[in-house]
């Protein structure tokens, strides 16, 4: 098999990408962690810069480049596949590197509806296994069909045995109805984990955080909030969570509670159409105009963000005018997939 060598200059690594096989891919295989999150070429998470050598996109063109972003050697690592020797620019993420990515499989041992379209499911892993994983991060349920559907974690690292998730049901989503209608306890699941680049970074614990979260975005939020309770971690912390109305907000009385309980935790509930009883549950308006009415110059704080592609586009955009550091805004954008092979699969939630 024909194979080409990529180095990052950014770090100094090189690696082997085998002929029709993605940079991303390539990179996390050999321990090599770049930054992603959909997968699929809608989020952007990948981009990196092309300092020489060529690339292509075999599925379909790359959604989250612009032309000003190509013509200045732009490229989305989740898609592109080289045609000979690549030397590139693109950040690195360390603090995943040794963690192991695993298949195994899971029992299902409790579903709860929380809402009349999100399910709560509770997996266990076998006896003596554990999965060791950072909070934020997803995990993907391997289905019959050769697809992959992923999901973020919504249970902290600590339970390491007993895996939580949050799962949305989609109009038309084949999946979600298959866990909604057929899905049973006791039935078995495979699964593997655990993936993506999202998690709390320690490298400047001084900054206060602000988390936002859209929907079932909530999920890997919820990890890691209960995570930095576990660890005692008492920086100052402001989560956002979106929905249309308050009945939606699934876990709301949970997250009072954390606020009620921990001086260094606020809670802001963003209702986009609020019913007549939720008049004075929270701001009424989008949950990123939520962020800015509280915090209208953001150069101080590590942003957080988790839900839909619109909704990430709208904060980061908004955020990015309002003094956020670029590099101190973390985000993992949930959607669903374009019809394309396994390995440019999305988030679907």
């Amino acid at each position: 098999m024909k194979q080409f060598q990529v180095k990052n200059i950014t770090s100094g690594v090189s690696f082997t990408v085998n002929e029709g096989e993605s940079v991303l891919t390539a990179a996390l295989r050999q321990g090599v962690m770049l930054p992603y999150s959909c997968k699929n070429g809608t989020c952007g998470s990948c981009k990196g810069k092309l300092k020489s050598g060529e690339v292509h996109y075999p599925f379909h063109p790359p959604i989250a480049l612009s032309r000003e972003e190509i013509a200045e050697g732009g490229a989305l690592l989740c898609q592109a596949e080289p045609m000979e020797d690549l030397v590139i620019r693109a950040r690195e993420i360390e603090a995943v590197r040794d963690i192991q990515v695993r298949k195994m499989p899971a029992r299902v041992i409790e579903k709860t509806l929380m809402t009349a379209d999100v399910m709560r499911i509770r997996i266990k892993l076998p006896e003596a296994q554990r999965l060791q994983f950072l909070a934020g991060q997803y995990l993907e349920i391997l289905v019959p069909d050769g697809k992959r559907r992923a999901f973020s974690i919504a249970s902290a690292p600590q339970s390491e045995d007993i895996i939580e998730l949050h799962i949305r049901h989609v109009d038309g989503g084949g999946f979600t109805g298959w866990v909604f209608d057929e899905l049973k306890e006791r039935d078995i699941l495979r699964l593997e984990a655990p993936l993506g680049t999202f998690f709390v970074r320690n490298d400047e614990p001084q900054r206060p955080m602000i988390m936002m979260g859209g929907g079932t975005g909530f999920a890997p939020l919820k990890s890691m909030i209960e995570d930095l309770l576990a660890h005692n971690d008492n920086r100052p912390l402001h989560l956002f969570w979106g929905a249309k109305n308050l009945s939606e907000l699934y876990m709301h009385e949970t997250v009072l509670q954390w606020a009620e309980q921990n001086d260094h935790i606020q809670y802001t509930a963003a209702l986009s159409e609020p019913r007549s009883a939720d008049e004075d549950s929270g701001f009424t308006g989008l949950v990123h105009e939520a962020v800015l009415q509280q915090y209208p110059e953001l150069s101080d704080f590590d942003i957080y963000m988790s839900g839909p592609p619109a909704m990430i586009d709208a904060g980061r955009a908004a955020f990015l005018e309002n003094g956020a550091v670029k590099q101190r805004i973390f985000f993992d954008s949930f959607e669903f997939g374009l019809d394309v092979p396994i390995r440019v699969l999305a988030r679907p939630h």
